[in-house]
């Protein structure tokens, strides 16, 4: 692991993966650290991936707990510019993670040369998935042997029980193969220590979508937006609409993929990344 000081003088922990032109790559959750990432499914023997652990979680060192909420995020991303010397960043954002970046893309525009959205969370411009879109993707999943119990705690979460036994009960959901390999990849990067960035990265005040959205015009870099076809949370469909935000933005769905697609086919995952930063 390699460390800097960020902009309050907080240690933040990174780590390098692979050779080659730079892809920063944020971790999603919230609050999960950056090592579930690993190589994305190969991706690393194109790319040099740095995979940053959110203040907070992992190796990063613990801050003032106001310092997690999603827009304060942005100035520890360029802190690790920065850090690394670079004029310019390719970044790479998963999950909630994917609310950072755009925020980041909207404040230092002309610091972005390729912008991946990997099964983004969106709420940062205003979108989300309707609830009638997460049934229907839901009920995609109705033929597989823990549907039933998935959707149970699903029910439970949704009556307010949000407790990490309630996530592991459903998070099949967020897996186009709930096989060995997934679930043991669910557990990766998990730790209570991190609950504390968990209740404050969608803090009131994070997010201003119409400010945000106008920001955005201002971004020349192009954007990709993938999404799993099988994934909850963003849709395929969602990912379309978000693509609308941007001036040069394409969207790829992965067949048969959700929210982890380097895990459900690696080879399709890094050619399809690859061809959009022209690796």
């Amino acid at each position: 692991m390699d460390h800097f000081a960020s902009h309050d003088g907080t240690e933040i922990a990174f780590r390098i993966l692979g050779e080659g032109q730079p892809l920063i790559c944020l971790p999603g959750g919230p609050g999960r650290a950056g090592e579930y990432l690993g190589d994305l499914g190969g991706l690393a023997g194109w790319r040099q991936l740095i995979e940053p652990d959110t203040r907070g979680t992992g190796a990063s060192a613990d801050a003032d707990p106001d310092s997690y909420r999603c827009d304060r995020l942005v100035a520890d991303v360029e802190a690790l510019r920065a850090h690394l010397g670079l004029d310019r960043i390719d970044l790479l954002a998963h999950s909630a993670a994917g609310n950072v970046a755009v925020l980041y893309a909207a404040a230092h525009p002309e610091r972005i040369g390729h912008l991946v959205l990997l099964t983004p969370s969106l709420l940062a411009v205003g979108i989300e998935v309707s609830e009638e879109q997460q049934r229907a993707a839901l009920e995609r999943r109705s033929g597989e042997p823990w549907y039933a119990g998935a959707m149970a705690a699903v029910e439970k979460a949704e009556a307010g029980d949000d407790s990490v036994e309630t996530r592991s009960e459903y998070v099949p959901f967020f897996y186009g193969r709930w096989d060995e390999a997934a679930q043991a990849h669910a557990q990766v990067g998990i730790s209570e220590r991190s609950a504390a960035v968990r209740e404050r990265f969608f803090g009131d005040g994070a997010f201003r979508p119409d400010a945000t959205r106008a920001a955005l015009g201002a971004l020349a870099a192009p954007v990709l937006i993938y999404a799993g076809e099988l994934d909850v949370a963003p849709t395929p469909e969602v990912a379309v609409a978000a693509a609308r935000l941007f001036r040069h933005a394409e969207v790829v769905v992965q067949p048969g993929a959700g929210h982890a697609p380097w895990l459900d086919d690696p080879a399709w995952f890094t050619s399809a990344v690859n061809t959009f930063l022209g690796s």
